[in-house]
């Protein structure tokens, strides 16, 4: 069995199980990825990163679709919402 992958969410503390994705991680903390141009929270839609609605800044890099993207230890993820 893998070990469990430690990550931080909006600054809270997260453990998810390896193969996880972000989208996983930012659900268990209770946060939407982010905000629509009218304040209606956002997450994950087609679990494909086309619709572009679960994207999270990860390590600092905007824009990421946190559907496609594994949980990796030590990650430092903030969502817009």
């Amino acid at each position: 069995m893998s070990e469990p992958v430690v990550l931080t969410v909006n600054g809270s503390r997260v453990t998810v199980r390896a193969g996880a994705t972000v989208a996983a991680a930012v659900a268990l903390v209770g946060r939407a990825c982010r905000r629509s141009v009218s304040g209606e929270p956002r997450g994950p839609l087609c679990g494909m990163g086309i619709c572009f609605e679960c994207r999270v800044t990860i390590d600092g890099k905007r824009h990421r679709p946190s559907c496609q993207v594994l949980c990796q230890p030590g990650m430092e993820v903030s969502t817009d919402a």
